[in-house]
């Protein structure tokens, strides 16, 4: 990352967009201390994940949508068991 203190974008803003055009991230400084960063908008991925990626590696048990046991739903709801 670029750091670039505040008065030189103020003075040559143009120059700096060309650097974040090119890919750059830039960080702006104003005595000395971080202000701001400016980076660019990464583009989105063009291939999506495909579908089942991960297709048998692991089993879904049939009960898995089955309400939960008594004492775990007492205790999401802060009721005690003595």
């Amino acid at each position: 990352m670029k750091k670039i203190k505040l008065y030189d974008i103020k003075h040559n803003f143009y120059n700096y967009i060309k650097d974040i055009e090119a890919g750059k991230a830039l960080l702006i400084t104003r005595n000395g201390k971080p202000f701001f960063e400016i980076k660019p908008v990464l583009p989105k991925p063009v291939n999506r994940r495909p579908f089942g990626l991960c297709a048998g590696e692991f089993h879904v048990p049939d009960d898995f949508d089955a309400p939960l046991p008594e004492y775990i739903l007492d205790e999401f709801e802060g009721k005690t068991i003595s």
